[in-house]
Parts: C-alpha cells; structure tokens; sequence
C-alpha cells in the first residue's frame, strides 16, 4: 500500500499510516461546499457531508495512487467468493456474515484507536454510518453467502456485473456532476461485455434455474450500487471514521440478521470455516473499508463500479496460479475488455490551453 511520507516525520506503519494519511489529505483547502466547515466533538475541522454541485467536466478522476488502491482493493475481493465457499460449507451464511463484521469492526476500532482519533457523531455521519452498515455490508454480505450455497460461481459473477449498470444509471440520476454520457456508455458495456467473454454465453442460460439464490446475489449487488452512489454523495470526511461507524453498524446488524434467521450458540464450525472468517473479517472488509472509502470519494461513482468487472477476471487468474485451471484466451480477452471499459469511463481531463485563463 503507498503511503506519503513528510520527510523527518515518524508515523505508524500499516492501516494507521493509510488512516492517517488520509486525514491529512482531508485537511488541505476543500472544494466549495453548501455550508462552512464545522468541528467534531474532539475539535477538529470536519468537512460537510454535503458538497455543492459541480460542472460535469469537474467531477473527480483520481490519481495514480487512486487507481493504484482500486486495483488493489479488486485483488482483495477477488478471493472473496473463494473464502465464502470455505465458510459456508462449514458455518450457515448469516453466522458466517455476522462473524465477518464483528471481526472487522473490532479491527477497525483498535486502528481507530491507536491513530489518536475519535468517531464523528454527527446526525448526518449516524446517517452514512447507518446506510453503508446495513446496505453495504450486512444485508449484500448476508445475501450474497446466502446465494453463494447454491449459485454456481459464473451465474454469480453475471448477477454482480449489474451493479456497473446499476450504479451508471442511478450516478446520472442523483449525482450533477456524473452525467450519463456515451463515453460512459461504452466503458460499461466493454466491461460487461468483457464478463461474458469470461464466464461465457452458457452462463447466461442459467438465469431463473434458482431464483431465490440469484436474487440474492442481484439483491446484493444493487445493495452495493445504492451504497456507492450514497457515499459519492454523502460520505465526504474521514475515511477511518466512516469505515469503523459503518462497520460497528454493520457489526450489530449482522449479529441481528444471523440470531433472527439461525441459531449461532449451538453450531459447530470448522476450522477452514473459521480462518475464512477471520480473513474475510481483517482484510476484505476492514481493510478493504479504508480502502473503499478513500477511492470512493476520489474517483467517480461509475468508475469505482467498474471493479465488479475486474474482480471475476482477477479471480480467474488466481485459479489458474493457484488451482491449475487451464488458461483461455477468453481471459486476456475479458482483461482487455475490462481494462478498456475503466478506460473509457473516465472523465475527459481538459487541456491546459481549455483551462489557462485568455
């Protein structure tokens, strides 16, 4: 993970130093925003959840290191569909999602912690708290592991390429400054096309042979949609902040969900399914928060999606290293189509004669 470094400075090393690059990134002179800067409750500046409309050609395309950091966060979830095989077949889905979170939350608080900071509380920050714990992580966690039981890996990586399209429609809609345009059009359907080279045209006859598992898996993908839309909206401050609010309520929510539906104390788990708990809980959701927060808000909302593309490609590819799956040109061909798709998607930087003053 990169991390900017002030020369002389002495900083901690691993998620603290992310969590900690990222408020001093937060603190420099911020966009135009509807109201002034307010302070939290330990006295430092907050930035307001709400931002100001920008002109379309304004709207965030990142840096290097950003998509550097989405490319990362695809490798860490593209093995999560492996560990949520391991743990389902040895723990029911919603014990499995509850343990997850709590795990994560638990993480997420000693990094809080240990970096000096404090929770914001806030009526609007309770709000994104509450959205991204429970639409975000509880509910399309717990659906997913439901319809990971009996959804075949392809059909589910099929019903997870909707969120790209979902979030495109849903971003023109809610957001000013990610208008629908042609360009777009085309990255989403590079990438969507590039998932169908992938798993191929028989998967899509698969669709409606389970319905209850499929919609669980579409139900979880439009949870994911509707997340990032909110966040692009919304979630405009801390990035540490944000990821352990969320995920404390997530962490409740899923404890809900798994007492409700099943019955935890009296399982037996396995011991793979365990260790797939706990990764799943440190890295791909406590880890991937932070990471998740920080390029969220520093890349457009459609561009963020794309990596629902990219994950079953990568997934692919750790088959074929890991497992010996053979290799097809259906996989180069998907990356390149994928990779054209995030390409294309991407906000037309001006030039620097179109932005110089006459």
């Amino acid at each position: 993970m990169l991390v900017h470094e002030q020369p002389g400075a002495h900083r901690p090393g691993g998620i603290v130093a992310i969590a900690n690059d990222e408020s001093h990134r937060l603190t420099g002179p911020p966009r135009e925003y509807n109201r002034a800067p307010e302070c939290n409750r330990s006295g430092s500046a907050r930035i307001p959840l709400q931002p100001a409309s920008e002109p379309a050609q304004n709207m965030p395309s990142g840096n290097h290191v950003d998509y550097l950091l989405l490319g990362v966060l695809a490798l860490i979830w593209s093995t999560s569909f492996l560990l949520i095989k391991i743990g389902v077949t040895g723990m029911e889905p919603f014990t499995l999602t509850a343990i997850r979170l709590v795990i994560a939350a638990g993480v997420l608080l000693l990094v809080l912690r240990l970096s000096g900071r404090r929770l914001v509380v806030t009526r609007p920050a309770v709000r994104l708290y509450a959205f991204v714990g429970v639409l975000g992580n509880a509910l399309p966690f717990s659906l997913i592991s439901l319809g990971e039981v009996t959804v075949t890996s392809s059909m589910a990586a099929v019903l997870m390429g909707i969120m790209p399209v979902a979030t495109f429609v849903l971003a023109h809609l809610l957001i000013p400054s990610e208008p629908m345009t042609a360009r777009k059009f085309v990255g989403v359907s590079l990438g969507f096309g590039g998932l169908i080279a992938l798993v191929g045209m028989s998967a899509l006859g698969t669709i409606g042979s389970d319905p209850l598992g499929q919609l669980a898996v579409l139900g979880g993908a439009l949870c994911y949609a509707l997340t990032a839309v909110y966040v692009r909206i919304h979630g405009m401050f801390g990035t540490l902040e944000a990821a352990t609010g969320a995920g404390l309520v997530a962490a409740a929510a899923g404890i809900l969900f798994a007492f409700w539906l099943e019955d935890p104390l009296t399982m037996t788990p396995t011991a793979p399914a365990l260790w797939a708990a706990v990764i799943l809980g440190a890295v791909h959701t406590a880890l991937a928060a932070l990471i998740y927060f920080r390029t969220i808000r520093n890349l457009n909302a459609v561009t963020f999606a794309q990596i629902n593309y990219l994950i079953p490609v990568l997934g692919s590819i750790w088959g074929i290293l890991l497992l010996g799956e053979s290799f097809g040109p259906n996989v180069v061909m998907a990356l390149c189509l994928v990779l054209a798709g995030i390409y294309f998607v991407q906000p037309r930087r001006r030039t620097r004669a179109a932005t110089s003053a006459p």
